[in-house]
């Protein structure tokens, strides 16, 4: 943990602090079992709970705790929990949908909603891994269905997609280890854990993060999704891939932002055109220095 957060004097009782102060940064107060889950140090819940009642820096509410000054965000979260419960139940059944498309090997939920935090509903995020050399025509019949959620007011933004042979994240930092973390899984239950597996650098930064997480699917073949991808499965749709992808990659190249957090290539579509990551971990480093963690 030193490597990491070598600046930070990483005890329990300053971990907690350093949990809750990046969750801080999305106006969301966490339960005990959400500090123990995201804590950066390895530690029991006995301690954490433990800890916790001894703290005078961190205040409770209602199951939540929080830092000094931020009672207002437990009455934050309960509304965009609210908000979410909705958004949750549409966002699994349509990426139930995109678990049946083509090339489409894993769906899993990411952002604001995998935490019930959402500001507005209609708006679902999800990691898509697709058959190997099929990244850009799974995100094809992705968009396509996109389309159809269009028409009741709502959009679907597979925001990453990778191939199922580039599944080791390209950064190492609490950011990505943390959208690792909290992602929910809709379809792709191997998958899945082949991708926690090859991600297992997530436990230097989230040392209690369960890498076996057993979920309890059970999904059934679609002939439809057998019959296009052996349709497109040759050389044309080797063919398909590449116009696609070369497509893309030039129009992206145009957009602001291209080139930060943006990764465009065979195996990987990734259009974090906005820095979401730089700005999280930015505003995360000013709640440490608020809390004197760092220098």
């Amino acid at each position: 943990m030193q490597s990491i957060f070598q600046d930070l004097s990483i005890d329990l009782k300053n971990a907690i602090l350093a949990t809750l102060a990046y969750s801080d940064v999305f106006d969301h107060p966490l339960t005990a079992d959400e500090i123990h889950r995201f804590l950066v140090l390895n530690a029991t819940r006995e301690d954490v709970l433990a800890c916790l009642s001894e703290s005078n820096l961190v205040f409770k509410n209602r199951g939540y705790y929080f830092l000094a000054g931020r009672e207002n965000i437990v009455n934050i979260r309960a509304h965009r929990e609210a908000v979410s419960r909705k958004s949750y139940i549409r966002a699994c059944w349509y990426g139930r949908l995109l678990g049946r498309l083509p090339f489409v090997r894993m769906v899993a939920l990411t952002g604001s909603l995998a935490m019930r935090n959402c500001e507005q509903s209609g708006d679902y995020d999800y990691m898509l891994v697709s058959a190997n050399g099929r990244v850009w025509t799974a995100r094809i019949f992705a968009l396509l269905l996109n389309k159809f959620a269009n028409l009741f007011g709502e959009t679907l933004c597979p925001n990453l997609v990778v191939s199922e042979t580039r599944l080791e994240w390209n950064e190492h930092s609490l950011y990505s280890a943390r959208e690792i973390a909290q992602m929910i899984l809709i379809s792709g239950e191997n998958v899945f854990y082949n991708l926690r597996v090859a991600n297992i650098w997530v436990l230097e930064y989230l040392p209690n993060w369960d890498i076996s997480q057993k979920t309890d699917l059970h999904e059934k073949p679609f002939l439809l999704k057998r019959i296009f991808e052996y349709v497109l499965g040759g050389v044309w749709g080797d063919r398909l891939e590449a116009w696609e992808m070369n497509r893309k990659i030039k129009k992206f190249s145009r957009q602001n932002g291209f080139g930060i957090e943006t990764n465009f290539n065979a195996d990987i579509c990734q259009g974090n055109f906005d820095h979401h990551g730089i700005w999280t971990l930015q505003e995360y480093h000013k709640g440490l220095e608020k809390l004197n963690l760092v220098k």
